[in-house]
């Protein structure tokens, strides 16, 4: 689009150029005696009506390029603002690298917050500013909700689940959920789960291909471990994906993955809310859409529904371990359609956010030497630290292990910064406001917080902004954590993530599984991967990846 801006508008004027030179050279033939009898009749004949019926097909296609090119606003800042069409021309040429387009926008920004505005009507502030962010998602919380927009975009999938919804809703299963993640019993549950996954699936599937040499993509079997382990926790259900054993539950991952798909496409729609007409007619995305939703939700409402009848019929008061026992035994009484819309938030949450950040990790590592080997070293004195009676099995570790895990941590928030899973976040104005960078804003217009930017800030992190540094993060051999407004890839406020210290923990515990026995080598060593912007970050190809077993690996015993 850009080049047919800048383009086209000269390929017409040389088409005017050639038809005056033309007709110049033709009026040049004539005799000079009647050069003013031609003149006359030149412009009451049919060559005059071509050359002007040619001069006006010119103008009219000329001018919305024109109008666009140089009538739209010439401001030095922000995004540039055409009439009518707002910022959609520059939107919809940078569509395909959204996040690093508005990126560079709002770094040029004093402040790093700029207006943005579509056609229809929707306009709103995208931020890379931590007092912004603050703002919005602590001192001004009650002014800045999801919104009925934003909400009705997700909800034919994620219904009212505690990410997709606002006010008492959202109160009473935060409340809930904030107590059940912090119980020992929940935590035990998660570590025995990532442990056995990690055991019995993820070892193997790796050792297989190192074995073969046969190449495999890292994303997907991520992916896979995953959401195997997140069903666990959700509903107590294994779907048996990494196994590859699964029958009803890989038909449940893939439309999983097409739903979530589907539903974050909504967000980049060139005409906001476009998509209603196609889910009218029930057409394509948005038939595909409908489907997978169907199958999610009747493969959820059948656990759910079997689990019901279950406590009917038994007299035994043993609390199970999975959230949906836990939310089917809290004092709300939550229905069943509410509870379906509760797990699969916790499964969409648990799923892309951990598979996500690990991917990328991975992909860093494979070109980073030194890091792998400091995280080798520091498992090693870890190990070097244990008794006969505090070993565990090969490549496992202990919950307080895990938590000494300093330089793993840090190297995993600095792929967060750089890579994270919910790059942007929108919430909605409710009453008119200015924010601390002087921004005005109306009532229902979105505000958006880029997280993705921000891990690319000078400001906030330092002229080497785009160099993966661990020890950024590293005090005194200490992993120190960023305030959550400058570093909110965990959300921030009363919406902050509940399930930050669980995610870290398995994400140390594949790591360090891994690294123990495998170097994880990258099939094509020289190409960047691809990004794919759906509800998380992800590579849109994959990360395809050849495991070459360690010579040698000091393991316990």
């Amino acid at each position: 689009m850009q080049l047919l801006f800048y383009k086209f508008p000269s390929f017409l004027i040389w088409i005017l150029v050639s038809l005056f030179a033309n007709n110049s050279f033709e009026k040049k033939k004539k005799k000079k005696g009647k050069r003013k009898k031609k003149i006359v009749s030149f412009f009451s004949t049919g060559g005059a009506m071509d050359i002007w019926m040619a001069m006006l097909l010119i103008i009219t296609l000329l001018f919305p390029l024109l109008f666009l090119r140089f009538f739209g606003s010439r401001n030095k800042e922000g995004f540039r603002n055409f009439p009518i069409f707002g910022t959609l021309p520059d939107f919809l040429a940078n569509r395909h690298r959204f996040l690093d387009w508005s990126t560079e926008v709002l770094r040029k920004c004093r402040g790093n917050t700029a207006v943005f505005r579509r056609p229809g009507k929707v306009q709103g502030v995208i931020t890379a500013n931590p007092e912004v962010v603050e703002h919005i998602l602590k001192t001004q919380f009650e002014n800045y909700p999801k919104g009925d927009r934003f909400i009705s975009l997700l909800e034919d999938f994620l219904g009212r689940g505690i990410f997709n919804c606002d006010g008492p809703n959202w109160r009473a299963q935060r409340k809930t959920a904030s107590y059940e993640f912090n119980t020992k019993s929940l935590r035990n549950f998660v570590m025995e789960n990532v442990a056995v996954e990690i055991g019995t699936r993820l070892v193997p599937v790796l050792e297989r291909a190192s074995e073969t040499g046969r190449g495999l993509d890292l994303q997907d079997v991520l992916e896979r471990f995953t959401f195997d382990n997140v069903c666990k926790l959700a509903f107590d259900f294994d779907p048996g994906c990494l196994s590859g054993d699964a029958t009803a539950g890989a038909d449940f991952m893939r439309a999983f993955e097409d739903a979530a798909t589907h539903s974050s496409g909504r967000f980049l729609y060139a005409i906001p809310n476009s998509y209603k007409m196609k889910r009218f007619f029930n057409v394509g995305s948005e038939k595909t859409l409908r489907q997978s939703i169907a199958t999610v939700h009747k493969f959820a409402d059948n656990i759910i529904h079997s689990r019901i009848e279950e406590t009917k019929k038994t007299t035994s008061h043993k609390k199970d371990q999975d959230l949906l026992s836990r939310f089917m035994g809290d004092e709300n009484n939550y229905s069943p359609e509410l509870l379906r819309d509760i797990v699969i938030s916790f499964i969409l949450a648990g799923r892309d956010t951990t598979s996500s950040a690990l991917t990328w990790f991975f992909w860093i590592l494979s070109s980073r030497p030194d890091i792998e080997q400091n995280i080798l070293a520091e498992l090693k004195t870890l190990r070097s630290k244990r008794t006969g009676d505090e070993e565990t099995k090969v490549g496992l570790y202990t919950y307080d292990e895990l938590r000494n895990m300093q330089y793993l941590q840090a190297a995993l928030s600095e792929t967060l910064r750089l890579y994270p899973p919910v790059a942007v976040d929108t919430k909605a104005c409710g009453s008119d406001d200015v924010l601390p960078d002087g921004t005005a804003v109306k009532k229902s217009w979105f505000v958006t917080y880029h997280t993705y930017a921000m891990g690319r800030m000078e400001s906030i992190w330092g002229k080497d902004y785009g160099e993966f540094r661990p020890e950024r993060w590293l005090e005194n051999g200490v992993c120190r954590m960023e305030s959550p407004f400058r570093f909110p890839v965990f959300h921030a406020g009363p919406r902050m993530c509940l399930g930050k210290d669980m995610a870290f923990i398995q994400m140390k515990s594949i790591v360090a599984a891994v690294i123990e026995r495998f170097h994880v080598e990258m099939v094509e060593k020289e190409k960047a991967p691809k990004q794919m912007l759906s509800l998380t970050l992800r590579m849109e190809n994959g990360l395809q990846v050849m495991p070459k077993k360690r010579d040698t690996v000091d393991l316990p015993g």
